[in-house]
């Protein structure tokens, strides 16, 4: 006794020390690990932005080209005299251009001596010579396609903001210069677009020529910069030219960046989106500030806990009688007899489902694999998944979570279409009776859950006579819910102004003792041994049943078997939809198509993003409903479809669906979720649903239906 308390004495002092030392070395460890994701997160979070302002750029820049290729379209073979005695004409024109592109300043036409023939500002243009622009003696000597000119400011009379030249040569049939038509363009437009997409602290944007010049930043420089072509931002740029990622210290500020850069398509134009690496720093320490928020009281409370505990167990021990610990150990045998059930069943079976996962995935990185073979173990992982969402979905649904897909069939119908399936499932020592109606029995309620909750009656009737005896299943019409042994049909609100629809399984098994009867529904309660069972067959009935507006029964006798009794609101006829044919297509190509799509979780996004990638659609990714507003604000029709998660931080994807609807963007809106507390009370709104996991080729069908709801729109105009 007397070993056993400096025992405990010692082992209450060596928790007081590692309450101490080991949530440091874990809060080490975890810094760690966090400082390197959040390294990541930003990595993609710069890879995301870049990708925003490389498409806005592109778009502009394009839009800009085509609209000089219009006007020289409209000039061409006409002389200067011609231009000149229409200038009136031209230069309204010029005028609908500019005001119609918030980008351009002006539009101009020049002659060959660099005086405007006509111009967007004033009418008639002044009498000026621009020869010595770079946007026009670039094109004198040779054609050179369309050229991107430096930041330049107004030659008086000329006023206004800075801005740089867009511009094309003139020429005539035999190739001789005859002029220049030049835009001038807003380096101010894209600081403000950065600015709307750059919220983030530290956030950074810059596009500029491939020779180095700069013609926007952000945030704005009060003087004009070039990036040095032999400095560490060119060579990185002269090693991979077409895209990259650095950590640099930025020539313009010496701030340290985390920049990512990408060129725009065929145009001499480099756009860049970065982060301060302090910024990045400070999210990290953000993070561990929480940590610390919460860890230190923690820790410092289990150390005086401990601390206190040390000091009484001093005590105690001496007072400490053999009833005491009698006590004491029927508790702990008690809570570990709980705690057995709870995780005996379910981490059994989980562990069970993740061994076959395991192990497929070991076997298909094996080499010289069959095609056979892998798709066996291809088979084998999804049919494991699959088995894991239906024990997942049996928890939600005794908790009354789960939010159900209900469908008016045909109770008796759906009865005939399993036998095949319980006779296989109950084996041949097993006698099966169905007893049918003849009248049609409607029911409106998620028919999956059903066969679920008819398989979990029929497997507890099967192990109640140990595989040996006859179940009789019996479907009928029943007026209200009889009074049995155990049901609670006061504790809510049944439905069923039609009546109900019985589905009774009797069985011949051994029956359940009167002591028993109220805990057979609940979650983790078995009678079998641990490992055989989890204890959520019956509890998924109940939960069905109660979430459908029905109800459940008992019947039993010890000795004399078991009649368990599924009662479900009865529908009328002509509720009963047109049979189609089982949906079996494929995965649709997305064509193009671009999808919004929200998600916080960012293994599940990517997982997302490269699926629907490799069939087509056209994916921008956010992780929070805030950003995804402000993606749909900046284009409203940039998208064919919205795909959002439903429980996200801050805004759910819920309230994300009903403001887009209130602010009449008109997009489709698919929703998707594994639980969600609003849409099992409340559904999901009118919105389309898919509900996790899901697979690729389901996610694409659904996107596909509910976008082809959307007009077509005219991709050229885009």
């Amino acid at each position: 006794m007397q070993g056993a308390q400096r025992n405990s004495l010692r082992l209450l002092q060596w928790m007081m020390a590692a309450s101490l030392a080991l949530p440091i070395a874990l809060f080490v460890f975890t810094s760690t690990i966090s400082y390197t994701s959040t390294k990541d997160i930003a990595d993609r979070e710069i890879e995301r932005t870049l990708d925003v302002a490389h498409e806005h750029a592109l778009k502009v820049f394009e839009t800009i080209d085509r609209s000089l290729a219009e006007l020289n379209e409209v000039v061409r073979g006409l002389p200067d005299e011609v231009i000149r005695s229409r200038e009136p004409a031209l230069h309204r024109r010029l005028k609908r251009l500019t005001d119609a592109l918030p980008q351009l300043k002006s539009a101009w036409i020049f002659d060959s001596n660099g005086k405007s023939l006509v111009n967007s500002l004033a009418s008639p243009p002044q009498d000026l010579s621009f020869a010595d622009r770079d946007y026009f003696y670039a094109h004198v000597d040779q054609n050179i396609g369309t050229f991107v000119g430096a930041a330049l400011t107004p030659r008086p009379p000329y006023q206004g903001a800075r801005f740089f030249g867009m511009s094309r040569r003139r020429e005539t049939d035999d190739g001789s210069f005859i002029g220049v038509i030049q835009a001038s363009v807003l380096p101010e437009y894209f600081e403000s677009f950065y600015a709307r997409i750059g919220s983030d602290p530290g956030s950074f944007f810059a596009m500029g020529r491939t020779d180095g010049v700069v013609l926007t930043h952000f945030p704005r420089l009060d003087r004009d910069f070039r990036l040095d072509p032999t400095g560490p931002v060119g060579q990185q740029i002269a090693a991979h030219p077409e895209h990259g990622l650095i950590t640099i210290a930025w020539p313009s500020d010496g701030i340290e960046r985390r920049v990512g850069y990408r060129r725009v398509a065929e145009y001499p134009i480099y756009v860049s989106a970065g982060l301060e690496t302090s910024a990045i720093r400070a999210r990290w320490l953000a993070t561990m500030g929480q940590h610390l928020v919460f860890g230190i009281p923690a820790t410092a409370l289990l150390f005086l806990l401990l601390a206190l505990a040390f000091r009484r167990t001093q005590h105690l021990h001496a007072e400490a009688t053999a009833r005491r610990e009698a006590e004491e150990a029927l508790k702990h045998s008690q809570r570990l007899e709980a705690l057995g059930q709870l995780t005996g069943g379910v981490a059994h079976d989980f562990n069970n489902l993740l061994t076959v996962i395991r192990a497929s995935v070991d076997l298909l990185n094996r080499p010289q694999l069959s095609e056979e073979r892998r798709q066996r173990y291809i088979n084998a992982i999804a049919d494991a998944v699959a088995r894991a969402a239906k024990l997942t979905s049996q928890l939600l649904a005794f908790a009354r979570r789960q939010t159900l897909k209900p469908e008016v069939f045909d109770v008796g119908e759906r009865m005939q279409s399993l036998h095949d399936m319980l006779a296989t499932l109950l084996g041949p020592a097993i006698e099966i009776g169905i007893r049918l109606p003849t009248e049609s029995c409607l029911v409106k309620a998620d028919a999956g859950q059903f066969e679920t909750a008819l398989i979990n009656m029929a497997t507890n009737a099967r192990d109640a006579m140990q595989g040996k005896g006859r179940i009789t299943f019996a479907v009928q019409a029943a007026a209200t819910v009889p009074d049995t042994l155990v049901h609670v049909s006061g504790s809510h609100d049944l439905a069923g102004n039609d009546g109900f629809v019985s589905v009774a399984v009797s069985d011949t098994g051994i029956g359940i003792p009167a002591a028993r009867l109220g805990r057979i529904f609940e979650p983790f309660f078995t009678t079998k041994q641990v490992g055989q069972g989890t204890g959520l067959g019956l509890s998924q009935v109940f939960g069905f049943a109660r979430q459908s507006g029905g109800e459940v029964t008992v019947e039993s006798e010890v000795g004399q078997g078991s009649t368990f009794s599924l009662y479900l609101p009865r529908v009328p006829a002509d509720l009963l939809p047109q049979r189609q044919a089982p949906n079996t297509a494929p995965a649709v190509a997305g064509s193009g198509m671009s999808v919004l799509l929200v998600e916080d979780n960012i293994e599940l996004a990517n997982f997302a993003a490269d699926g629907l990638t490799e069939l087509g659609y056209s994916i921008t990714l956010v992780d929070n409903a805030t950003d995804a507003l402000a993606e749909l604000t900046v284009d409203t029709d940039r998208f064919d479809v919205v795909f959002s998660d439903v429980v996200m931080p801050g805004m759910t994807g819920l309230d994300l669906a009903q403001a887009i609807r209130e602010r009449g963007i008109r997009v489709p809106i698919v929703l998707t979720t594994g639980y969600s507390q609003a849409l099992s009370q409340d559904g999901a709104a009118g919105f389309d649903l898919v509900q996790k996991p899901y697979s690729i080729e389901e996610l694409s069908r659904v996107l596909h239906r509910a976008a082809r709801l959307r007009p077509v729109r005219d991709g050229a105009a885009e």
